[in-house]
């Protein structure tokens, strides 16, 4: 976006969306292109519920009353203006951007004329989500409350109209956001590094539905690819006596059965012959009628797919993570779904959509919603377009460090987790881009372990558990997760487990006119231009694949976008720049889902049994890297070298100084085809020749061993017979250590 585009859409949103405060948020202006499509008085036209879709319904949004006042106090006679709904007060698209403090309320007023309703009928009040406890009144009276910053609720309010037909409905919200033990995400209400600004209030659409007396208020699809068939069960308010018929669109199948009770319908394998994957997000439609006699009195449209997911053994003996019966290598972005303008809600529906579009764009098949949880149209967007989904839980309360016990929540703490996420999993389960739960991210408010996995499962046994994301691991659920900052690397392959790199990379590139803050932004690893950072971002891809060789089951990049002072996206957090061209990417990507390569090993390293090398401290004479040169005179020590505190290493030589080289020789009966690797732990910069030709260079440190491709034909490097592999190390700071080994890519 350059300048004069900002100019503009400041003064167009100035215009538009009334009472803006920005003196009381430290919240960056940064509009999104989306910004100018906005409507504040019919923002999210759109209808929020994809898969459970009724003709009659009315929009809420747009501009609505609001006032800040004393957590205690009644509601408000004298409002502060209007804020549009449904962007969190803090966002610059509320037209507020204010902050909710510690003792306040927010309140929120507007009126609605009561729709037509059939004899009998009834009118529902949904909610998409209210950041966090919510209270309701119409007309003065009290129709519920909701605690919960993430799941849908709704409230019949059809008791409460007046005859008139004009209502008034209010609407309290109070949020300690990282204040006390709720599920919050990465909002604090002091933002720094990872953690960002906070979100109050109504964040997504607010809308009113009329219903018959009897009605469908949820449905559950569980399909069966192996069996061809899908079982609907449809829950009902005022179900005695009624019927549910369920139809498939795609030839007309029809199965009657009772509200409440599984009702399968058989399909023909050739009409429904296409399995639901990210080359083929094939949807079905689906309608649902409540039958009373012969009476048609609700019906709602939906989809279903076909889609399986599991943990399986492959012929090479690793578990993979299978989708519908084939192993698939899953592979993307981590996406935390934050946008400058409206914080946790998109500017529109495309602006939704966009991010899942460029994913797939950029060759991705998966995103890792990363503790947050998105509208319902999200999850249809990723269903109709071919992303797989991990879903993260936003915990919340006090957090472990590694090596520590879970923590022990209070009986109010643990009822809110669980409350919460079991409606997360449940109004969630239908969406058949959703592949894996995860309850648990790093040690963020990890408590009962493998208890919370065990119950996930039994929520959902259809689906795969991750447990937890990264840190402290318990043992339990489908997957062993590591996160590795810059990476990538991954745990040991395990008999009941696939091992899956949950977090890596966090490559930051800085771009000026598209910065959240002009200071403190900050990657896991930094550069200064695209073409370094697509470099390194190459590098990280080719590794990964020798990982994919040895067993790795799925992968997680950080992240899709910049967010406020994290700069590690692969866009920036306007969406204005793709820092990796999408086709580079696209491109690149494609090799991580063909069949796995194979890593053969010439030389080990000393992981698990030590090797003996000649090394010096001393910088030797020219040619020392050379199968020819006399190293005689070189100490004689088993690898690795290094000093004791340099985290996941074993040190069996100590290097203390500045420099290292170290050299030692290897036989082959044969010289082996394919490309060289090597996997290699250095701490700092190091470089390797083998009999005398210099194949790689590594730089900074690694932090663990790591494969890397020398981009050299095995042909063109070894011979049959005797060989060398020479390395120089260098250290500045901090920890040290080397060791070295040989393989070739098949």
């Amino acid at each position: 976006m350059n300048d004069l585009m900002i100019v503009c859409g400041v003064v167009l949103l100035a215009s538009l969306l009334v009472g803006m405060a920005s003196s009381e948020v430290s919240a960056q202006s940064m509009l999104t292109r989306w910004a100018d499509d906005l409507n504040p008085d019919a923002p999210m036209p759109e209808y929020p519920r994809p898969q459970m879709v009724r003709q009659a319904w009315e929009n809420l949004n747009g501009r609505w009353d609001y006032a800040i006042v004393d957590s205690k106090a009644s509601a408000p006679e004298k409002w502060d203006g209007k804020i549009t709904v449904p962007f969190a007060i803090e966002s610059q698209l509320s037209g507020v951007m204010k902050r909710v403090g510690d003792d306040q309320a927010l309140w929120y007023r507007r009126t609605f004329a009561t729709p037509e309703l059939k004899e009998g009928g009834r009118l529902l009040l949904h909610f998409g989500a209210v950041d966090w406890h919510a209270t309701v009144w119409v007309n003065g009276k009290q129709v519920g409350e909701h605690r919960g910053g993430y799941d849908a609720f709704s409230f019949d309010i059809t008791d409460t109209l007046n005859a008139s037909g004009d209502n008034e409905l209010l609407v309290k919200v109070v949020d300690p956001t990282d204040g006390s033990t709720q599920p919050h995400g990465k909002q604090i209400r002091k933002p720094h590094g990872i953690w960002y600004t906070p979100v109050t209030g109504i964040w997504q659409t607010v809308w009113l539905e009329p219903v018959s007396s009897g009605y469908i208020e949820s449905i559950k699809i569980m399909p069966d690819l192996d069996n061809s068939t899908v079982s609907i069960v449809v829950n009902a308010v005022g179900a005695e006596g009624l019927k549910a018929i369920v139809i498939a669109e795609q030839d007309n199948t029809s199965a009657t059965g009772k509200p409440g009770e599984a009702i399968e319908l058989k399909l023909d394998a050739s009409a429904y012959d296409t399995p639901w994957g990210p080359d083929s997000p094939q949807l079905y439609d689906m309608t649902i009628e409540l039958v009373h006699d012969s009476e048609v009195v609700d019906v709602v449209a939906s989809y279903f797919a076909l889609r399986k997911i599991e943990v399986r053994k492959t012929s090479d003996g690793f578990n993979r993570l299978f989708l519908n019966n084939k192993p698939v290598f899953q592979y993307g972005p981590l996406d935390q779904g934050w946008w400058p303008d409206g914080l946790y809600t998109a500017p529109t529906d495309k602006a939704l959509a966009y991010d899942i579009q460029i994913t797939r764009a950029m060759g991705f098949n998966m995103a890792r919603k990363h503790v947050k949880v998105e509208p319902a149209r999200w999850y249809y967007h990723a269903d109709r377009l071919g992303l797989l989904v991990w879903q993260d839980m936003p915990n919340g309360d006090a957090s472990i460090g590694p090596g520590q016990p879970d923590i022990t929540r209070s009986t109010k703490s643990e009822a809110i987790y669980r409350e919460e996420w079991e409606q997360i999993v449940t109004q969630l389960y239908n969406h058949p881009s959703i592949v894996v739960w995860v309850p648990f991210n790093e040690g963020w408010g990890q408590f009962k372990t493998n208890e919370i996995l065990a119950w996930t499962k039994q929520l959902d046994p259809t689906r795969l558990v991750n447990g937890p994301s990264g840190w402290e691991d318990r043992g339990e659920g489908d997957m062993h997760d590591m996160h590795n900052y810059p990476g990538p690397g991954m745990f040991p392959v395990e008999d009941k487990r696939a091992s899956v790199l949950g977090e890596f990379g966090g490559l930051g590139l800085p771009l000026a006119g598209h910065l959240w803050q002009e200071k403190e932004n900050w990657g896991y690893r930094s550069f200064d231009n695209a073409e370094a950072l697509t470099k390194r971002y190459e590098q990280a891809v080719n590794e990964l694949r020798l990982l994919v060789g040895q067993g790795l089951a799925a992968a997680v990049y950080t992240q899709t976008t910049d967010v406020e002072g994290e700069v590690n996206g692969l866009l920036t957090y306007d969406r204005d720049i793709i820092k990796i061209p999408a086709e580079a990417l696209h491109k690149l990507h494609a090799p991580l889902y063909a069949e796995p390569p194979k890593v053969v090993e010439l030389v080990p390293t000393s992981e698990v049994e030590a090797l003996t090398w000649s090394y010096t401290f001393e910088k030797p004479a020219d040619g020392w890297e050379k199968p020819d040169f006399d190293g005689s005179a070189w100490q004689q020590g088993p690898a690795g070298f290094g000093t004791e505190h340099t985290p996941r290493t074993t040190v069996r030589t100590v290097w203390d100084n500045s420099d290292i080289w170290i050299r030692r020789g290897f036989e082959l009966k044969d010289v082996p085809a394919g490309e060289l690797c090597l996997r290699v732990y250095h701490d700092e910069d190091a470089e390797v020749y083998i009999n005398g030709l210099h194949i790689m260079q590594v730089q900074g440190y690694s932090g663990q061993y790591m494969y890397r491709i020398t981009q050299q034909d095995a042909k063109d490097v070894l011979q049959k017979g005797s060989n060398t592999i020479a390395v120089h190390c260098k250290q500045t700071k901090g920890g040290q250590y080397i060791d070295v080994g040989l393989s070739v890519l098949e």
